[in-house]
């Protein structure tokens, strides 16, 4: 078998639902499976993947078992020569394994290839490659020197800015969304550190690749969108989980120092104090609605839905979203349809149409609701059509 897609689920099953209906369809070339691990959901996300995939391996745990350890149990599982382990929150396009994989099997001696990822409104997600955050870096971060001095390598290596989003190239650190390896170099690692339960457990994996010598990549050819906010709330917790998962990597990799250790909570503190600011900007409704789709029966129940009317698109080929009159109002909300529009095309028009003013939404192939995020520091939204 060539791939092996673990995915760590936890009372996300709307997410998850389309994540594994994107992952079935980029797999129709490939010989792989698809392993869901589920960390004692209480949302019904087990019985819907009995019922809608039942060819999916699926993986119940009794007890949350935390990121390491649940991905650990799905390969075990596994039987790929190469695994995937991919968030629920994402959503792949047709081809994107057969890219990463293409990729993969040219370079010598591979570590981890992660790939673009962006976020539910198209905005590009520069965590999808880093540099290794030494104590130093880290604090280049949380500062956002970075941004103040954006082509001073002295204070871009956070977020590897020597790549440009749209360059493939070598890279330290990937993100947990989306990391693809080889399962025998994932194995001789020993996989995820399970004393890490969250945040710093993609940075270690990445990094214990480079000590096997091994070389990881960012590739830019294939896109994901990662939803981002909806696995994980960015509030106070999350930064102590953060800050105690740094401490981790830093005890296990590096000398860290009581000045670091002040600078850190001094920069997680406001840190904490602008993503709550931010979460609190709520979207407003959309004051206009485009549906792209064949079917005019649903055209018609969204209508009633949202008690607005909802502009219909059913020709699909070309880019016929220029053409519409509506594109000069603000709070323009674009609904896709996945029966007619392919994954790829519908990551293709978020990419396209981001920074616009727009917000987006998909309809999954055989669902009855619409899914999307706008805003990547709060969950995401999911709306019932029946």
């Amino acid at each position: 078998m060539q791939l092996s897609v673990i995915i760590l689920n936890y009372n996300v099953r709307y997410f998850l639902e389309q994540c594994v209906a994107s992952v079935q369809e980029a797999l129709s070339n490939i010989d792989g499976e698809i392993i869901v691990v589920d960390n004692n959901s209480s949302d019904d996300s087990c019985e819907m993947m009995k019922m809608r995939f039942p060819n999916a391996k699926l993986i119940e745990n009794s007890v949350n078992l935390g990121f390491p350890k649940g991905n650990n149990i799905g390969v075990a599982h596994s039987k790929g020569d190469y695994i995937c382990v991919l968030n629920p929150d994402t959503v792949v396009a047709e081809d994107t394994f057969e890219k990463v994989l293409a990729f993969a099997e040219k370079q010598k001696n591979i570590g981890i290839v992660g790939c673009k990822l962006i976020d539910g409104k198209g905005n590009f997600l520069p965590e999808c490659k880093r540099g290794v955050p030494t104590p130093f870096v880290a604090l280049t971060k949380i500062f956002s020197l970075y941004k103040l001095f954006p082509k001073t390598a002295l204070f871009n290596r956070y977020y590897a800015q020597h790549l440009s989003e749209n360059e493939t190239g070598k890279v330290d650190i990937l993100v947990g969304a989306f990391m693809m390896m080889k399962r025998d170099l994932y194995l001789e690692i020993g996989g995820f550190d399970e004393n890490c339960f969250m945040y710093s457990d993609d940075i270690d994996l990445s990094y214990m690749a480079l000590k096997k010598g091994k070389t990881n990549y960012y590739l830019h050819e294939t896109t994901v969108i990662h939803y981002k906010g909806e696995s994980t709330v960015k509030d106070g917790l999350y930064m102590k989980h953060f800050r105690e998962a740094m401490q981790f990597f830093y005890k296990k990799h590096f000398n860290s120092s009581f000045i670091f250790d002040v600078f850190m909570n001094i920069g997680t503190f406001f840190f904490v104090l602008i993503k709550k600011n931010q979460s609190k900007l709520k979207p407003s409704e959309a004051e206009e609605y485009i549906l792209f789709s064949k079917d005019e029966k649903l055209k018609n129940k969204l209508e009633k839905l949202f008690h607005k009317k909802v502009h219909w698109q059913s020709q699909i080929e070309g880019n016929t979203l220029f053409s519409h009159s509506i594109l000069n109002k603000t709070q323009t909300e674009i609904i896709f349809d996945n029966t007619d529009l392919s994954f790829k095309e519908i990551i293709s028009f978020l990419e396209a149409y981001k920074n616009q003013g727009f917000t987006f939404k998909i309809i999954p192939k055989n669902t009855f609701f619409m899914i999307g995020s706008n805003n990547s520091n709060e969950k995401g939204t999911v709306i019932k059509i029946d």
